[in-house]
């Protein structure tokens, strides 16, 4: 069966070629993308770490400077900072475990940090407000404050605090690094894959322009010929495809036209033939019937001769008979 199918297979590859690629690219965009959003959801949250480890820092800050305020003043106002820096440290300290996870380092910072929080307010902030509110017992109130042991604690939970930043830093950086190689990754997919596109169209063009418009306008210019009277050309093979096809059936109905000349040529020169035959016959009966006329008109006259010349005899006879008669009366009187 003959291959009909050619082009089609033809351009059908080429489309599926490109399809190809633009999903292939599409896949390596796509998943350049999300490693790019993994990578921009961790920096965000490392940075919510780091912003939660100051917001630790504050809190404890605080209830050190409400506790410090109300050992100098006496004030119960004076204890608000401090007042509202234990819920916040217990939010600040549920929002980082969330947000460390099951990080083993980072969660053992943050747990002995937590523990130096933890022991600050038991054994100082309690402490020394239970017993500067009992005026005998203020001034021991005063000198937990004042010994130093506060300041141990908060020195513990800022290196474990500063342990952590510097972690996160790390991070970030590591993450940025990432970040900018994803994006760096994915202008390359998306150039490379425009690339590779534009080569493929560009190679699609040319085999366009090779398999169908040349032979094509080759197969326009040769029906040109033929419709000018030139029967002589004939058109190479042009392979299996359909223009292939329609060269080789150009090429059959050529060759059917040429013959179909010759023949027309052969019956019209024997046509000819026979014409000049009859014409010849025919000059010559039309020389016959003007020989026969001739012929008649000559006897014509002939007889009319004759006709007159037996007039004359006829009136001579009667003339004769006319004198004899009157010679019969004469001898009869006589």
């Amino acid at each position: 069966m003959p291959n009909t199918f050619g082009l089609n297979r033809t351009l059908g590859g080429a489309i599926g070629v490109i399809a190809l690629v633009s999903v292939l690219s599409s896949g390596a965009i796509l998943a350049t993308r999300n490693h790019l959003q993994d990578t921009t959801d961790a920096l965000a949250r490392s940075t919510q770490v780091v912003r939660g480890l100051d917001a630790f820092r504050t809190a404890m800050l605080n209830q050190e400077t409400g506790l410090r305020g109300y050992l100098i003043t006496g004030r119960e106002s004076s204890l608000e900072p401090y007042r509202a820096g234990r819920p916040a440290l217990d939010q600040t300290i549920i929002h980082l475990s969330t947000l460390i996870g099951n990080d083993a380092e980072r969660s053992r910072l943050f747990a002995d940090a937590v523990t130096a929080a933890r022991a600050w307010q038991t054994d100082i902030g309690e402490t020394a407000i239970r017993q500067a509110a009992d005026p005998t017992t203020r001034p021991d109130g005063v000198r937990i404050e004042a010994e130093g042991r506060g300041k141990q604690f908060f020195d513990t939970l800022r290196s474990k605090l500063v342990a952590i930043d510097n972690l996160e830093e790390q991070t970030r950086a590591a993450q940025a690094a990432r970040v900018t190689q994803a994006e760096r990754n994915g202008s390359l997919a998306l150039w490379g894959a425009a690339l590779i596109t534009l080569l493929i169209c560009i190679g699609i063009g040319i085999a366009i322009n090779r398999l169908i418009v040349r032979p094509l306008g080759r197969v326009m210019t040769f029906v040109e010929h033929i419709g000018e009277g030139d029967l002589t050309g004939t058109l190479g093979e042009g392979g299996h495809n359909e223009i292939g096809r329609l060269k080789r059936t150009l090429n059959a109905m050529v060759a059917g036209l040429a013959d179909l000349a010759r023949t027309n040529r052969t019956a019209t020169s024997d046509l000819n033939a026979a014409a000049a035959e009859i014409r010849a016959s025919a000059q010559e009966q039309a020389a016959s019937v003007e020989e026969q006329f001739a012929a008649v008109q000559e006897t014509a006259a002939t007889v009319d001769e004759i006709t007159h010349s037996g007039a004359q005899i006829t009136k001579r006879a009667g003339e004769v008979i006319a004198t004899a008669q009157a010679t019969a009366q004469t001898s009869r009187q006589g």
